[in-house]
């Protein structure tokens, strides 16, 4: 249990991460939820799938994975916001899946 909780409070890390530059832009407050809860949510999956494979590559298919909705909704309103949407989902997914295996391993 104590792994999960772990990997939800790195989730939410990564999630401040990436809500700092949105809260800066002025974004809505419900975008600003969505991009938190997604981190949230990929904390958790991260730790609980078992994949064959690095923790940062779990963790960039896992964030992905969660993003994919999202991707439709963004991509038709505003298709230019995917490109840095995708670069901070690759860097925060690998980051959080390399943090998440380090705990895992050590436990």
């Amino acid at each position: 249990m104590k792994k999960y909780i772990l990997a939800v409070v790195l989730g939410a890390v990564a999630g401040v991460i990436d809500v700092i530059p949105m809260v800066m832009q002025h974004l809505s407050w419900d975008a600003n939820l969505s991009a938190f809860s997604l981190w949230v949510v990929s904390g958790l999956l991260i730790s609980a799938v078992d994949f064959k494979m690095s923790g940062i590559v779990k963790g960039i298919f896992v964030a992905f994975l969660v993003l994919l909705p999202n991707i439709f909704i963004i991509g038709a309103q505003e298709p230019m916001t995917l490109l840095p949407i995708g670069i901070m989902t690759l860097v925060l997914g690998g980051l959080l899946g390399f943090a998440i295996n380090k705990i895992k391993v050590e436990r």
